[in-house]
């Protein structure tokens, strides 16, 4: 496994991070023994980036990384968790996508200077561990004027105090991104953006990594498969069934798989190498839901891909030139 420096944060990161939002039950139940195991075959691979959230299961993410991860030597790995929900009896913030969450809790919105540092130490219990590398504000764009201020207040001096290493943001809207880069009184150190960077959706190209490498700040690509469809090279091997795509986005879809297929490259392969290239992002950060997922995934990283097959991309419009 590669070796990254992470920007101007100092850390330096396995070059595929784990996400551990799978791991907490998203869309399926994972009983506890086979997500430990997901976690302990990254470690075998050389993973040592994992990624969380207090709102990932309600707090079952969280748990099961520290039920993982302690006991391993702190300063060999990184770990990333996030600010912007409580966990507590009566909150009313849920998504139905968690199978099993825990009963009588919910997540409740909240960037307050006070709700952020109650969510912090409330995330080093749930873990057990008594260091988190990287904070992000989850989802500024919920509430951007408290986010932008209050919270991004407690993330500031939670890093100035040594407490954190790095303050970031975790968030799907490239614009969004960007906007907090251009606007807020400190910048963050890095950027978790979720699926604005990949085969299929390049909008964070625009505005969002330009700015990012003008002023230093590491972005970390996610959702690289687009939640699935990039998962799966054909038509014919998906066995899970994803939401109907927006008609131009299936059709992007269909020109990405005739052109792996004549090229013979593997679409998932190319889906995770893709926005690696970019000299903004450094590292990557995928879920899994398994052993063997996480094993296959980080196998991609070694597929040879030819740059007659990029360049065939960048002919039919389907990604950016990639020496812009």
């Amino acid at each position: 496994m590669r070796w990254v420096e992470l920007g101007r944060t100092g850390l330096a990161v396995s070059e595929l991070g784990l996400g551990l939002a799978s791991l907490a039950g998203m869309f399926a139940a994972v009983p506890e023994r086979q997500a430990v195991a997901t976690i302990d075959r990254a470690w075998e691979l050389g993973v040592r980036f994992f990624d969380t959230a207090p709102v990932y299961g309600y707090g079952v993410s969280e748990q099961r990384a520290g039920t993982a991860l302690r006991g391993r030597p702190r300063d060999a790995y990184v770990l990333c968790t996030k600010v912007g929900r409580l966990i507590e009896p009566g909150g009313t913030d849920l998504q139905p996508i968690w199978a099993e969450p825990p009963a009588g809790i919910g997540p409740r919105l909240d960037y307050s200077y006070g709700a952020v540092m109650r969510s912090f130490e409330e995330s080093l219990q749930r873990m057990g561990i008594d260091r988190i590398d990287i904070l992000h504000i989850h989802d500024p764009e919920l509430d951007y004027p408290t986010a932008s201020t209050e919270a991004l207040r407690a993330l500031v001096e939670l890093r100035d105090r040594g407490t954190i290493r790095a303050l970031s943001l975790g968030i799907n809207h490239a614009d969004v991104a960007a906007r907090f880069l251009r606007e807020a009184n400190a910048t963050p150190d890095c950027v978790l953006i979720a699926g604005r960077y990949s085969l299929l959706d390049q909008t964070a190209a625009a505005e969002l990594l330009p700015l990012a490498q003008q002023l230093g700040v590491a972005i970390i690509g996610a959702g690289v498969f687009q939640g699935g469809p990039l998962a799966v090279p054909s038509k014919s091997s998906i066995s899970v069934r994803y939401p109907p795509l927006p008609p131009e986005v299936a059709g992007r879809l269909d020109q990405l798989r005739r052109i792996s297929d004549r090229y013979g490259v593997h679409l998932p392969a190319a889906a995770l190498q893709f926005p690696l290239a970019h000299p903004a992002i450094p590292a990557v950060v995928v879920g899994a839901r398994t052993p063997a997922e996480i094993t296959e995934v980080a196998g991609y990283l070694d597929h040879r891909i030819s740059p007659a097959y990029w360049r065939a991309l960048e002919q039919a419009g389907l990604i950016p030139l990639r020496s812009a």
